[in-house]
């Protein structure tokens, strides 16, 4: 008999991570897989079903190799959201997973009845957008033999049981367009606004309802039970703490999703976070370029990595007049414009490698300010978890553009810690660990005045790549 430990599985865009959490939330091991993402068209974004389900098993086998003796007392899953899956009755793929960043079905979504945007809006607290799921399924069944269509959760939910459950989280299926998060059931209506039949959707539970147990999974007993289930920004809220009005996280991922929670549901922007005992709303707004544009700046600079990219914005004090929108499948929250086209501005004969690599971390900083800045209550300070945050630079100027202090997580596995302690808690563990962590704290180091330039300077920019 070994440790006691809950199994995180954080099944993200770019990799899936495994971690072993005790009941006290201690790390006792992690490891990781990549996920390779296909481009093969432009807007279109793919990723292999059994490809994302081999680094699942990958990234299992080495934590379970890394860790000393442990006895799993149980799975909890954080999985990326509005990204959909196909297959057929036998459990096999039948399509690639289309990802959430994927934008194939904007023209079809703009030619959808003004109506049924409303009734989106009063049902889910979202908007008709190829970023979400029911788009994406519409698409899904009419170009592949689909018995069977889910997001990740549900895939992999599927493929840890042996293929015997067809199973969702409700905040997982809140992400949907399909889900009645008032109702807490798939609406009859949204299904027939997206021509999405019934029969082919997962049946939704609660966060901590159980979701089946292990089956003829390599390297895994049969038996362990799939305790809770979150979706992943959901989950790092949950590991943040963040459980009442009036505290903020933003999560840096591919993406970067800015959660509060909020008192009941209110039509615009809310999401469901999770469903335990009670739902749990979340204002929520979602960009869909921060570490992708990281990404694309260092390879465009003929860097490295992200690491190289940072490390020559921090050369250079600002960058010099330079501003990027990074706008490369339109914006996210909160303008919504899926028209808007990349830019680049405010260049002189003086501009250099480092200011344009300053101008991107900048961007990903003024992204988080401007949905901040809709959020009805102004948070005191904002937390901060995903990849990016271990940019000193990054979290440092997204204080000063925010003018408020950010408190960045301490560790990376934010989001499958927040996975593992609802599944300890479901277990009869009171772990309470959640947001209780050591945080890298920024405070604000530029005066108003400062601030108000720079945020002019990008709303400017932003301005015009709205009206290319």
């Amino acid at each position: 008999m070994g440790t006691p430990a809950v199994l995180a599985i954080d099944q993200g865009t770019t990799n899936s991570k495994a971690v072993l959490v005790d009941a006290g939330g201690a790390v006792l091991a992690t490891q990781s897989a990549p996920v390779a993402l296909a481009t093969p068209r432009p807007g279109w974004a793919e990723q292999g079903a059994d490809d994302l389900w081999q680094s699942v098993l990958q990234a299992v086998s080495s934590c379970l190799a890394a860790a000393g003796p442990v006895t799993i007392a149980g799975i909890a899953l954080s999985t990326q959201r509005e990204s959909v899956v196909g297959w057929n009755r036998a459990g096999e793929a039948v399509g690639p997973v289309i990802g959430w960043q994927d934008v194939r079905t904007s023209s079809w979504c703009s030619q959808l009845p003004a109506e049924l945007d409303s009734l989106v809006r009063s049902r889910t607290g979202l908007r008709v957008d190829a970023m979400f799921s029911a788009p994406k399924l519409h698409w899904l069944l009419e170009h592949a033999a689909a018995d069977r269509v889910g997001t990740v959760d549900s895939w992999l939910v599927h493929r840890l049981t042996g293929c015997r459950e067809h199973l969702t989280e409700a905040g997982n299926a809140s992400r949907t367009l399909l889900y009645d998060v008032l109702d807490l059931d798939w609406s009859t209506a949204l299904l027939a606004g997206f021509d999405v039949p019934r029969s082919v959707l997962p049946e939704v539970r609660a966060s901590n309802a159980g979701f089946g147990s292990t089956a003829g999974v390599p390297g895994l007993p049969d038996g362990i039970p799939i305790v809770a289930v979150l979706a992943d920004s959901h989950a790092a809220m949950y590991g943040q703490g963040c459980t009442e009005a009036g505290m903020v996280k933003a999560t840096y991922g591919t993406g970067s999703s800015v959660m509060t929670p909020v008192d009941g549901f209110v039509a615009d922007g809310c999401t469901l976070a999770w469903l335990t005992d009670k739902p749990l709303y979340a204002l929520e707004g979602n960009i869909v370029s921060s570490g992708a544009a990281l990404a694309w700046t260092a390879a465009m600079l003929g860097l490295p990595d992200v690491g190289a990219l940072t490390d020559l914005a921090a050369s250079v004090p600002d960058p010099g007049g330079v501003t990027l929108v990074p706008a490369f499948a339109g914006l996210g929250a909160p303008h919504w414009d899926r028209n808007a086209r990349a830019a680049l501005t405010g260049m002189s004969s003086s501009t250099t490698r480092a200011h344009i690599a300053r101008a991107c971390v900048e961007a990903v900083a003024h992204q988080i300010c401007d949905i901040v800045d809709t959020i009805p209550a102004a948070p005191e300070r904002l937390r901060a978890d995903g990849g990016a945050t271990v940019s000193g630079l990054l979290m440092q100027t997204q204080a000063d553009l925010l003018g408020r202090p950010v408190e960045a997580a301490d560790v990376a596995e934010i989001s499958a810690l927040g996975a593992a302690e609802l599944a300890w808690r479901t277990l009869g563990e009171a772990t309470g660990w959640a947001g209780r962590r050591t945080a890298r704290v920024f405070e604000p180091a530029v005066d108003a005045d400062v601030r108000a330039i720079r945020r002019t300077r990008w709303s400017e920019a932003v301005a015009a790549a709205r009206t290319h």
